[in-house]
């Protein structure tokens, strides 16, 4: 899922001593120059910590919710471009393949809810992931708790298979998996090693998926696609 834009968000309530409340006041798009200065009095950029987007939540400072969708990316707070059908499609379908195949006394099936990768401070908000059961109601899966995850991209491939393939490998993901509307195809990352993965290969109609947190699970690439 593309980020629309990475908030900067000046007003008038203070977290950790930095005014920060209004978060539409001021959107700069996230392929703008990282290097330009942010207004005085906010944090640099790559600044927030969970730990404050966490406190920023508790405050209310994002409500109501579903009108700014975001996700916390190395610090950054970036919003989420709206979902469009064939998108949506894509992840009713994954989910539904998931709770068919996974073992559900180990595996929890998580559609777009965050994890959190405390080493790069994010709380990504991937489109399916495949988590160690238990109750999340105190916190986000940790990397080590994450056994699969899935990204929709219609527009945002890109940023899908460069900026989250390197986050998630760096957070040691084993199995990454994007789903290419655009191109009818499945791109599978593995091998996590150093901030990148060693493994990228394509799967397209005929070509099946096995996950390696459930290898007897099959998805067949065709079953996302319908015209």
């Amino acid at each position: 899922m593309r980020p629309a834009g990475r908030i900067i968000p000046p007003s008038d309530a203070l977290v950790d001593g930095v005014i920060i409340d209004s978060i539409m006041s001021t959107i700069v798009p996230a392929t703008a120059d990282s290097r330009a200065a942010l207004p005085a009095g906010l944090p640099p950029r790559g600044g927030v910590t969970l730990a404050m987007y966490d406190r920023m939540i508790s405050a209310g400072v994002f409500e109501p919710r579903q009108e700014h969708p975001l996700e916390l990316i190395e610090g950054g707070l970036q919003m989420m471009s709206p979902i469009g059908d064939r998108h949506a499609d894509a992840v009713d379908w994954l989910g539904r393949w998931s709770m068919m195949q996974v073992d559900l006394s180990r595996i929890l099936v998580r559609v777009q809810n965050p994890i959190a990768i405390p080493a790069s401070e994010s709380a990504p908000q991937p489109d399916l992931a495949w988590v160690t059961l238990r109750r999340y109601i105190d916190r986000r899966p940790l990397p080590e708790e994450v056994m699969l995850v899935v990204e929709v991209a219609d527009t945002s491939l890109d940023h899908d298979t460069t900026t989250k393939a390197a986050l998630y490998a760096a957070a040691g993901i084993a199995d990454y998996w994007v789903v290419d509307l655009a191109a009818r195809a499945v791109i599978v990352f593995r091998d996590p090693v150093a901030g990148r993965y060693d493994t990228r290969t394509t799967h397209r109609a005929g070509r099946p998926l096995f996950p390696l947190a459930c290898p007897e699970a099959t998805l067949e690439p065709a079953e996302l696609f319908v015209d």
